[in-house]
Protein backbone atom coordinates (compact mmCIF):
# COMPACT_ATOMS: atom_id res chain seq x y z
CA UNK A 1 0.00 0.00 0.00
CA UNK A 2 2.89 2.33 0.99
CA UNK A 3 4.60 1.82 -2.01
CA UNK A 4 1.57 2.40 -4.40
CA UNK A 5 1.25 5.64 -2.31
CA UNK A 6 4.62 6.75 -2.70
CA UNK A 7 4.38 5.64 -6.58
CA UNK A 8 1.32 8.01 -7.24
CA UNK A 9 3.01 10.84 -5.08
CA UNK A 10 6.13 10.36 -7.52
CA UNK A 11 3.61 10.78 -10.68
CA UNK A 12 1.61 13.56 -9.06
CA UNK A 13 4.85 15.58 -8.65
CA UNK A 14 6.04 14.97 -12.16
CA UNK A 15 2.82 16.00 -13.59
CA UNK A 16 2.80 19.08 -11.34
CA UNK A 17 6.42 20.26 -12.69
CA UNK A 18 5.64 19.29 -16.17
CA UNK A 19 2.60 21.96 -15.97
CA UNK A 20 5.00 24.60 -14.06
CA UNK A 21 7.13 24.19 -17.02
CA UNK A 22 5.07 24.11 -19.81
CA UNK A 23 5.37 27.28 -22.31
CA UNK A 24 3.54 28.16 -25.06
CA UNK A 25 5.82 27.47 -28.68
CA UNK A 26 6.84 30.63 -29.66
CA UNK A 27 4.40 30.05 -32.76
CA UNK A 28 1.56 30.31 -30.51
CA UNK A 29 3.10 33.06 -28.34
CA UNK A 30 3.71 35.36 -31.31
CA UNK A 31 -0.66 34.24 -31.72
CA UNK A 32 -1.20 35.79 -28.62
CA UNK A 33 0.45 38.91 -28.97
CA UNK A 34 -1.05 39.78 -32.41
CA UNK A 35 -4.28 38.61 -31.13
CA UNK A 36 -3.99 41.46 -27.83
CA UNK A 37 -2.59 44.05 -30.60
CA UNK A 38 -5.68 43.38 -32.13
CA UNK A 39 -8.22 43.10 -29.11
CA UNK A 40 -6.48 46.58 -27.46
CA UNK A 41 -7.13 48.54 -31.15
CA UNK A 42 -10.66 47.47 -31.21
CA UNK A 43 -11.61 48.88 -28.18
CA UNK A 44 -14.61 51.25 -28.52
CA UNK A 45 -13.50 54.39 -25.98
CA UNK A 46 -9.53 54.05 -27.07
CA UNK A 47 -8.84 57.58 -28.15
CA UNK A 48 -5.91 59.58 -29.23
CA UNK A 49 -5.26 60.51 -25.31
CA UNK A 50 -4.47 56.68 -24.39
CA UNK A 51 -1.54 54.96 -24.33
CA UNK A 52 -1.81 50.73 -23.89
CA UNK A 53 1.19 48.69 -24.24
CA UNK A 54 1.67 45.22 -23.44
CA UNK A 55 4.10 42.26 -22.41
CA UNK A 56 3.38 38.48 -23.13
CA UNK A 57 4.93 36.22 -21.12
CA UNK A 58 3.73 32.40 -21.75
CA UNK A 59 0.15 32.33 -21.10
CA UNK A 60 0.04 35.89 -19.22
CA UNK A 61 -0.53 38.79 -20.60
CA UNK A 62 1.29 42.42 -18.48
CA UNK A 63 -1.37 45.08 -19.49
CA UNK A 64 0.93 48.63 -19.32
CA UNK A 65 0.13 52.38 -20.12
CA UNK A 66 -2.61 55.31 -19.21
CA UNK A 67 -5.59 56.12 -20.12
CA UNK A 68 -8.23 59.08 -19.77
CA UNK A 69 -11.67 56.65 -18.70
CA UNK A 70 -11.72 53.88 -16.52
CA UNK A 71 -13.66 51.74 -19.05
CA UNK A 72 -10.59 51.69 -21.25
CA UNK A 73 -8.48 49.82 -18.56
CA UNK A 74 -11.59 47.42 -18.01
CA UNK A 75 -12.58 47.06 -21.32
CA UNK A 76 -8.67 45.96 -22.11
CA UNK A 77 -8.77 43.74 -19.75
CA UNK A 78 -12.37 42.16 -20.45
CA UNK A 79 -11.03 41.71 -23.63
CA UNK A 80 -7.41 40.30 -23.28
CA UNK A 81 -9.14 37.46 -20.76
CA UNK A 82 -11.38 36.41 -23.74
CA UNK A 83 -8.66 35.36 -25.90
CA UNK A 84 -7.32 31.90 -26.11
CA UNK A 85 -4.70 30.87 -24.41
CA UNK A 86 -4.52 33.72 -21.99
CA UNK A 87 -4.56 32.46 -18.33
CA UNK A 88 -3.92 35.57 -16.74
CA UNK A 89 -4.09 39.27 -17.29
CA UNK A 90 -2.13 41.41 -14.67
CA UNK A 91 -3.75 44.59 -15.28
CA UNK A 92 -1.73 47.52 -14.75
CA UNK A 93 -2.81 50.48 -17.11
CA UNK A 94 -3.09 53.73 -15.21
CA UNK A 95 -6.02 56.30 -15.13
CA UNK A 96 -5.32 59.45 -15.48
CA UNK A 97 -6.32 62.19 -12.92
CA UNK A 98 -9.36 64.08 -14.09
CA UNK A 99 -8.42 67.43 -14.79
CA UNK A 100 -10.34 70.30 -17.21
CA UNK A 101 -6.85 71.84 -17.27
CA UNK A 102 -5.75 68.78 -18.64
CA UNK A 103 -8.59 68.26 -21.06
CA UNK A 104 -7.71 71.52 -22.31
CA UNK A 105 -3.65 71.02 -22.91
CA UNK A 106 -5.06 67.64 -24.83
CA UNK A 107 -6.96 69.26 -27.60
CA UNK A 108 -4.65 72.02 -27.94
CA UNK A 109 -2.07 69.10 -28.30
CA UNK A 110 -4.16 67.58 -30.94
CA UNK A 111 -4.82 70.85 -32.79
CA UNK A 112 -0.63 71.17 -32.65
CA UNK A 113 0.61 68.22 -33.79
CA UNK A 114 -2.45 66.49 -35.86
CA UNK A 115 -2.72 69.80 -37.80
CA UNK A 116 0.39 70.52 -38.93
CA UNK A 117 1.12 70.15 -42.19
CA UNK A 118 3.98 68.14 -41.78
CA UNK A 119 2.72 65.62 -39.51
CA UNK A 120 -1.55 65.84 -41.19
CA UNK A 121 -0.91 62.56 -42.59
CA UNK A 122 -0.82 60.75 -39.14
CA UNK A 123 -4.31 62.16 -38.51
CA UNK A 124 -5.62 59.69 -41.20
CA UNK A 125 -5.65 56.21 -39.74
CA UNK A 126 -8.78 55.33 -37.54
CA UNK A 127 -6.28 54.81 -34.68
CA UNK A 128 -3.79 57.64 -34.67
CA UNK A 129 0.08 56.66 -34.33
CA UNK A 130 1.02 59.83 -31.92
CA UNK A 131 -0.51 58.82 -28.44
CA UNK A 132 -0.59 62.19 -26.59
CA UNK A 133 -0.66 61.46 -22.62
CA UNK A 134 -1.25 64.61 -20.01
CA UNK A 135 -1.04 64.30 -16.27
CA UNK A 136 -0.56 67.08 -14.34
CA UNK A 137 0.26 70.05 -17.31
CA UNK A 138 3.39 67.20 -17.93
CA UNK A 139 3.42 65.32 -21.48
CA UNK A 140 3.99 62.43 -23.00
CA UNK A 141 4.56 61.51 -26.92
CA UNK A 142 4.33 57.76 -27.72
CA UNK A 143 3.75 55.86 -30.56
CA UNK A 144 5.98 55.15 -33.81
CA UNK A 145 6.18 57.87 -36.82
CA UNK A 146 8.08 57.59 -40.11
CA UNK A 147 11.11 59.42 -39.71
CA UNK A 148 13.38 61.26 -36.47
CA UNK A 149 12.24 64.48 -38.67
CA UNK A 150 8.77 63.84 -37.66
CA UNK A 151 9.08 62.86 -34.13
CA UNK A 152 11.19 66.13 -33.32
CA UNK A 153 8.65 68.29 -35.47
CA UNK A 154 5.67 66.53 -33.12
CA UNK A 155 8.14 67.40 -30.02
CA UNK A 156 8.59 71.02 -30.62
CA UNK A 157 4.89 71.56 -31.69
CA UNK A 158 3.63 69.89 -28.31
CA UNK A 159 6.49 72.56 -26.55
CA UNK A 160 4.44 75.41 -28.40
CA UNK A 161 1.58 74.70 -26.29
CA UNK A 162 1.10 76.98 -23.45
CA UNK A 163 1.01 76.04 -19.99
CA UNK A 164 2.66 72.74 -20.46
CA UNK A 165 5.23 72.01 -17.84
CA UNK A 166 7.23 69.84 -19.49
CA UNK A 167 7.32 67.22 -22.72
CA UNK A 168 8.75 63.63 -23.02
CA UNK A 169 9.53 62.68 -26.56
CA UNK A 170 8.74 58.89 -26.33
CA UNK A 171 7.76 58.36 -30.33
CA UNK A 172 9.90 55.71 -31.73
CA UNK A 173 10.95 56.01 -35.96
CA UNK A 174 9.98 52.56 -37.29
CA UNK A 175 12.47 50.73 -39.26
Amino acid sequence: MKAKASVLMILLLCLSAFAQNSQPSPKAEERIQKEVRHQILLLPHLNVFDNIEFQVNAYEVTLLGQVTRPVVKSDAERAVKSIEGVEKVNNQIEVLPTSPSDDRLRAALFRAIYQFPSLQRYALPVIQPIRIIVRNGRVTLEGVVDSEADKNTAGIRANTVPGIFEVKNNLRVAN
